[in-house]
């Protein structure tokens, strides 16, 4: 039984939902920039709806929508978001991206995903986990393409993908308008392999000049850099 995460402004019940939260998703949802002061956000593939309320407590955004498959997740999110001082601001839809992009016509100044990416022969025995977990749910391709879409002409796109498929997803991206302005590269540890790629991008030719740097997230096992913590400090209780 997976107790709800308390976090400093919000409590996020995960019983119900194949993928936990955990570093990739808080990380990303601290990381994000708002600089351009979204007014409608989308978050796709919600889970527990974090980086939505992430969202909601950073941002004035009045419009800020989930997207979820898989129904408990669905069910989960709603109810998170139900809960939250934002409910107002907060709403879920239950379907897969591709209805979505082809049934909206909504557009939005940002849209945030921390996508399914594993590889096929990391699959388990766990039908909703891989759901939540594996790219073939949801193909980098197909991805950006309806992000593309959904984008209003001065919005932009933040995504957390593995950092060796960072040269193909920007690559993809640069064939839908899509240029990176911010790129972090993320280590566990100091001494450790890049493991993550943050992507910050704008739609061509509104781009901006692109920044880069690196961010290590922990010194030592449980203790974490200040950069790291400058980035989850708002979020989590102990930071």
């Amino acid at each position: 039984m997976h107790k709800p995460f308390t976090f400093k402004q919000f409590v996020v019940a995960q019983d119900r939902c194949a993928a936990k939260i955990g570093t990739d998703g808080v990380l990303l949802g601290g990381w994000v920039s708002l600089a351009q002061q979204p007014r409608s956000i989308l978050d796709i593939g919600t889970g527990t709806g974090i980086i939505a309320l992430q969202q909601a407590q950073r941002s004035d955004a009045q419009t800020i929508d989930a997207l979820e498959l898989d129904p408990d997740a669905y069910e989960q999110a709603t109810e998170n978001f139900e809960n939250s001082v934002w409910n107002d601001r907060l709403f879920c839809y239950h379907a897969s991206f591709q209805e979505f992009v082809a049934e909206m016509d909504d557009t939005y100044d940002l849209i945030i995903t921390n996508p399914p990416y594993y590889e096929p022969h990391q699959k388990s025995d766990n039908t909703l986990r891989d759901l939540a977990r594996f790219e073939d749910a949801l193909p980098f391709s197909e991805l950006i393409q309806g992000v593309a879409q959904l984008l209003t002409p001065e919005g932009q796109f933040a995504v957390i993908i593995p950092y060796h498929r960072e040269a193909d997803f920007i690559r993809l991206a640069a064939k839908a308008d899509l240029v990176p302005i911010r790129i972090t590269h993320v280590r566990g540890r100091a001494d450790t392999p890049l493991k993550r790629s943050l992507l910050q991008f704008a739609i061509s030719p509104h781009s901006q000049t692109l920044t880069k740097d690196e961010l290590v997230i922990e010194k030592e096992r449980h203790e974490y850099t200040a950069a790291y913590k400058s980035i989850v400090h708002d979020f989590y209780l102990k930071m």
